[in-house]
């Protein structure tokens, strides 16, 4: 035989009655039947499941809670620049130190600079000509629960910002 089974159970609902076995972790709300889990945390990241039993038949929907931290402020870093032949070519590299499951993407500030900016990813290779006086282009980190913008100004093709 294999070993048994094991489940924590949160809720248990009968007749219009609950008892809820995890009074500090999770509130249930009757009007709607939700199961509301306070103070989430990475470690509540697990499948959970619904279970309805009536009779001799049992209904089983199984969820899948992810939790997200949020997405800090990106930092932009120039890995190198180089003034050649009329033109400036920049490699940035955005990144966020905290968030779970980041994306990122850049864009335009300003439509001198339309589809200069646009990529897909934390790096970017910028390469305009020397007589653009400003290149204003943004990073975006986000994940599902999040969202933050870091703009990057280039006034003059040099290393000090």
């Amino acid at each position: 035989t294999e070993d048994p089974q094991s489940k924590l159970i949160l809720l248990k609902y009968w007749n219009g009655n609950y008892t809820n076995y995890m009074q500090r972790r999770t509130r249930f709300h009757k009007l709607d039947f939700s199961l509301e889990i306070l103070n989430t945390t990475r470690q509540d990241r697990q499948l959970y499941e619904y279970i309805v039993s009536k009779g001799s038949e049992e209904k089983v929907w199984q969820i899948q809670l992810e939790v997200y931290e949020p997405v800090s402020n990106p930092n932009i870093q120039i890995l190198s620049w180089e003034q050649a032949n009329g033109s400036c070519t920049v490699t940035l590299n955005c990144t966020a130190e905290r968030g779970d499951s980041v994306s990122y993407s850049w864009g335009s500030r300003g439509t001198s600079t339309s589809g200069l900016c646009s990529h897909n990813g934390s790096i970017l290779h910028l390469s305009y000509p020397l007589q653009n006086t400003s290149v204003a282009c943004a990073c975006t980190a986000s994940n599902p629960v999040s969202s933050r913008v870091v703009p990057f100004n280039s006034s003059e093709c040099n290393d000090e910002q």
